[in-house]
């Protein structure tokens, strides 16, 4: 078995002992994380000492984003941009090779801050992640896409009224492009095993945790191949009801 998962961390120096605790928890294989709001060079990588994973982090001047990748398996990392824009330097992609597949985490533009612009980079983000996914299955190379998408992909993806239609995370034009990841034949893991009832993966700090009011946006994506050997896949609410959490909680996937 093959277990791939994904965290929005909101700041990895904060929470490394939550994401030490989901280690020890779940023992994935391979862990994406986003959001780490620090530079490269300042990721706790004592935190993780003894835990068995090699990390390889993506951080970014002036700590806004970044990602990582945690493995207890072999991996090569093959990318850490995403290609199609020279001046993105948003430390928003990771990809790697392992297990006879190749994964990417990604951290996708949000969309609602820095006005239309702001959309239109997430739009253009979205069609460059389509090209390099397209350019995989096209090679025939299994592929998994993990990773906070901001996206919600239906109005079942949101507790009713969370958002309003203006938001970048519901509009047609982001739908559009996740379904034109779907439609190059990727599967929605956790949609695909909870067809009605798919739980959310974010909700925001307040009573939002307690009410249940919250929103889909952390996906993960498999071609064909994988998802013909998925057997599980769920979110770790309980990260998200610790103290000082992250307001995501963990997506993770079993491949048989």
């Amino acid at each position: 078995m093959l277990r791939l998962a994904s965290f929005n961390v909101n700041s990895i120096r904060r929470r490394a002992p939550h994401v030490r605790r989901f280690l020890d928890r779940h023992q994935p294989d391979l862990l994406f994380l986003q959001e780490l709001k620090c530079r490269t060079e300042e990721f706790p990588m004592g935190e993780f000492e003894g835990s068995g994973y090699r990390i390889q982090a993506i951080g970014q001047p002036g700590g806004r984003n970044g990602v990582a990748v945690l493995g207890r398996i072999d991996f090569e990392v093959t990318g850490d941009a995403l290609p199609g824009e020279a001046e993105d330097d948003h430390a928003r992609f990771v990809s790697i090779r392992a297990a006879e597949l190749e994964a990417a985490g990604i951290y996708l533009p949000n969309g609602n801050s820095g006005g239309e612009a702001g959309f239109l980079y997430k739009l253009r983000w979205m069609e460059r992640l389509r090209d390099w996914v397209a350019a995989r299955l096209d090679a025939f190379v299994p592929v998994a896409v993990l990773g906070d998408f901001n996206v919600c992909p239906t109005p079942a993806d949101l507790a009713p009224g969370g958002l309003p239609p203006t938001d970048a995370l519901v509009r047609p034009e982001s739908r559009a492009r996740f379904r034109a990841l779907t439609h190059l034949g990727m599967t929605d893991a956790l949609r695909a095993l909870h067809p009605q009832d798919a739980p959310f993966t974010y909700w925001d700090y307040g009573p939002a945790f307690n009410m249940n009011r919250g929103l889909r946006i952390d996906h993960a994506l498999l071609s064909p191949e994988l998802a013909e050997r998925l057997t599980g896949c769920g979110v770790d609410t309980l990260a998200r009801s610790e103290d000082q959490p992250s307001d995501h909680a963990p997506v993770w996937c079993d491949l048989r």
